[in-house]
């Protein structure tokens, strides 16, 4: 995601801080360099020259050019400018009574899946969403929704079969939603391969029928300027609320998310990172631009922790530091938690300085080879590590598929993981110790 965007940017930042003294004319090289970024990023033409006409007269400041500390003013402004572009100003999703959703765009953006992935996500903050399948001429999706629904235990309206008038199945899912009892509606719509003004009056009918609280429009991110297009004549017909896009993960360019909120002046609400059902989250632009600039996102990464790390999974991990007790079990279990985070680059990339090496170091095939390595041994052997001598390494090695130096080296991390764990561990209880003792400043 952005990681074409992302590097080049920080190159031109770089090169920026090698300067001994910021110039103006340092300041418009490097704009001009950011502006060819952002076309080759695949950023609207009219919305990459506004932007930085934007950030080159805040640059241009003598506040910047006559600072201690230019380059740092320059990144700033670029975040903070970067952050409005994205919808700094975005408000959240509006799901007062009767809280209806009606979700629109072309087939293949991901409708269906995506309003399977906005009740999840609206279940898991204490919702009770209903989902309403609305596209009558697609029978697959009507069938695909009743599927995910079951699968996340979310109640499915779903039209008679052969049903061809959608106000008709819109009235008769409005009253069942009421009879349900839920207080999120979300309603998937019918698609096609291109826009036509019959899908749109279609929707608009619809539209007019249920009065929704928001109109979302499924965006998907690969399709770069196709999508902003699209997304222009949604607005125009339906006057979107909020827009999803989906595929963001494989999307190496960006350009479409740095276009769609300029060009609609509608915020991206969500955004779907991976094709897993959970993999689907809120759109924070001040977070995303600290990515795309290399700065990390911590805040995500510790609520994707707070996700998948159970309060057992964290006591059990702090008696392990206490008692200095950490085995190759331990060591496989931190690897699954960090695999139920979500895809390896994704986490990566919310690290502070990470992002350069998301795509070098270890990617989900180590991450299965680590597993296979470590099940390959017995139990006794993961609990005791030192038993590993020579020829039980090499049996290891046969047995996961791997070479004697892989193990070694697993061995090797595993080892140094333990070290920093024993310390955090005496540090821990030196701390609790002095704080009993009464020492100032530890109490």
């Amino acid at each position: 995601m952005f990681s074409r965007l992302s590097d080049k940017l920080q190159d031109i930042f770089k090169d920026l801080r090698g300067h001994g003294r910021i110039s103006e004319q340092n300041i418009l090289d490097a704009m001009r360099e950011i502006r060819m970024a952002l076309l080759e990023a695949d950023v609207h033409f009219q919305v990459a020259k506004d932007f930085i006409a934007r950030v080159k007269t805040k640059a241009l400041g003598e506040d910047v050019l006559r600072s201690v500390t230019p380059e740092q003013q320059i990144v700033k402004i670029f975040h903070d400018e970067l952050t409005a572009l994205l919808g700094g100003d975005a408000a959240p999703l509006d799901t007062a009574k009767p809280g209806r959703i009606l979700i629109v765009g072309l087939n293949g953006a991901g409708k269906t899946t995506s309003s399977a992935k906005l009740a999840r996500l609206l279940k898991a903050q204490g919702k009770a969403p209903l989902l309403v399948a609305c596209d009558l001429r697609r029978p697959a999706a009507i069938r695909q929704l009743a599927t995910l629904g079951d699968q996340l235990d979310i109640p499915v309206f779903q039209p008679k079969p052969g049903e061809t008038d959608v106000l008709r199945v819109g009235r008769e899912a409005a009253s069942w939603c009421e009879q349900e009892g839920g207080n999120v509606q979300i309603y998937d719509t019918a698609g096609r391969q291109e826009l036509d003004e019959p899908l749109l009056d279609e929707l608009k009918q619809l539209k007019d029928l249920l009065a929704p609280q928001e109109v979302l429009l499924v965006c998907d991110a690969a399709t770069g300027q196709q999508a902003v297009s699209v997304a222009e004549h949604f607005h125009r017909a339906l006057g979107l609320t909020g827009i999803i896009l989906t595929k963001l993960d494989g999307d190496a360019r960006g350009g479409a998310a740095l276009s769609l909120r300029e060009v609609t002046k509608q915020p991206i609400k969500f955004a779907g990172v991976g094709e897993k059902i959970d993999q689907f989250e809120a759109f924070h632009p001040e977070r995303l631009a600290g990515r795309i600039l290399g700065m990390g996102d911590v805040v995500s990464l510790v609520e994707k922790a707070a996700e998948a790390i159970t309060e057992e999974d964290a006591r059990r991990m702090e008696e392990k530091m206490r008692t200095a007790s950490f085995d190759l079990d331990d060591f496989l279990h931190q690897f699954k938690l960090l695999r139920r985070m979500g895809p390896l680059e994704n986490v990566l990339g919310m690290l502070p300085g990470m992002d350069r090496f998301k795509d070098s170091s270890i990617d989900e095939k180590q991450l299965r080879r680590v597993e296979a390595i470590i099940l390959s041994m017995t139990r006794s052997e993961r609990a005791r590590p030192d038993l590993l001598n020579a020829r039980r390494r090499q049996r290891v090695a046969r047995g996961s598929g791997s070479t004697v130096t892989e193990v070694n080296n697993l061995l090797l991390r595993f080892n140094q993981m333990r070290k920093m764990m024993k310390k955090a561990g005496q540090m821990k209880k030196f701390m609790a110790q002095a704080r009993r003792a009464g020492i100032p400043g530890l109490g």
